[in-house]
């Protein structure tokens, strides 16, 4: 059958003239379009075998391909929720028919939806990495549309005092605690808390590392375990034969949960996320006098760019250089 009814939506199924196999929503519920969809795209089929033209690929095409290429990313679950919501927008049509208009739609709708500027942009990132791989990588598409995202407010950094992390502790259950201190010792990020095995640890030699395939820069990371987060493991011994940090004998998965966000109202502090544990880190670093170069290092970094952010924490390494722009004139006399 060449138009089949599922639900309330007609759709399309034929075997193109070089052997594949089109089955798609017609994206209608009446049958004469889906009819019409159906002769169209089949003439179209016997153009690219007979005629030699450049076949038209959908935007479902793109997305199982581009899925299947980036099924490794970390945020692939994010990217799939995007295409979710991309899918009631984009279902049906021809890459070649994501036009700017069709893309200034999308972006409106989105916004209409009351998320913030980020989200919507991370919609569009989504949407533009597929039709850029599409030009580039497959050979889908001639040419892309313009994808301009939307402006974003620059987010403070949030990092929290000696006596913010104590209250904070206070209030945190035992094991998150553990974690949170772990955390703080080294500037790992929640991932690379949660996931960390016994295998991944010498404590003789003071060190952990993280392997490159569980790093964001995927790049192997080295961490030098100091006194305190040294301390943080030797309570974890013997409670898993695998995984560093428990929770009732289990392995855990998240940091930052329900008991996690209950511990920061009761102590007093918001706009704080397990994230910024990693910001407090490295801002007592730089305040402490680490310098930006050893920083990278330490926190995994690919290049200085994202360390620059901490650079304000501390002008010591400029004082030297303070008396360099003076008047001749002394004012003190």
């Amino acid at each position: 059958m060449s138009i089949y009814k599922r639900k309330e939506t007609w759709w399309i199924q034929f075997t193109a003239p070089d052997g594949r196999r089109i089955q798609q929503t017609a994206g209608t519920q009446l049958k004469q379009e889906a009819q019409e969809l159906h002769d169209q795209l089949k003439a179209e089929a016997w153009r690219v075998k007979n005629l030699g033209d450049k076949p038209r690929y959908t935007w479902q095409e793109a997305v199982v391909r581009w899925l299947t290429e980036q099924g490794h990313k970390k945020s692939i679950v994010d990217d799939k929720m995007h295409l979710r919501w991309l899918n009631g927008h984009l279902n049906g049509k021809h890459l070649d028919e994501i036009n700017k208009t069709v893309i200034d739609g999308i972006k409106r709708a989105k916004q209409q939806t009351g998320v913030t500027n980020a989200t919507v942009n991370r919609v569009l990132a989504v949407m533009r990495s597929i039709l850029n791989r599409a030009k580039n990588d497959w050979e889908w598409l001639d040419s892309t549309p313009s994808v301009r995202l939307l402006p974003e407010p620059k987010r403070r950094l949030r990092w929290l005092t000696q006596d913010e992390v104590a209250k904070l502790f206070r209030e945190l259950p035992q094991h998150l605690e553990a974690m949170a201190r772990f955390a703080l010792a080294t500037g790992l990020r929640e991932s690379n808390v949660t996931h960390l095995q016994w295998s991944q640890l010498d404590m003789q030699r003071r060190c952990a590392w993280i392997h490159a395939d569980q790093a964001k820069a995927e790049k192997a990371i080295g961490v030098p375990l100091n006194d305190e987060a040294l301390a943080v493991i030797r309570q974890q011994l013997g409670k898993h034969g695998t995984h560093v940090f428990t929770y009732q004998g289990e392995p855990v998965t998240r940091a930052n949960n329900h008991a996690w966000r209950k511990a920061l109202v009761r102590s007093g502090i918001s706009d704080f996320r397990w994230h910024d544990l990693r910001h407090t880190w490295a801002s007592w670093h730089v305040q402490n006098g680490t310098p930006l170069h050893i920083l990278k290092e330490l926190g995994g970094w690919a290049d200085l760019t994202m360390v620059l952010r901490y650079a304000h924490l501390s002008s010591k390494h400029l004082e030297e250089y303070a008396g360099n722009a003076k008047t001749e004139t002394n004012l003190l006399q």
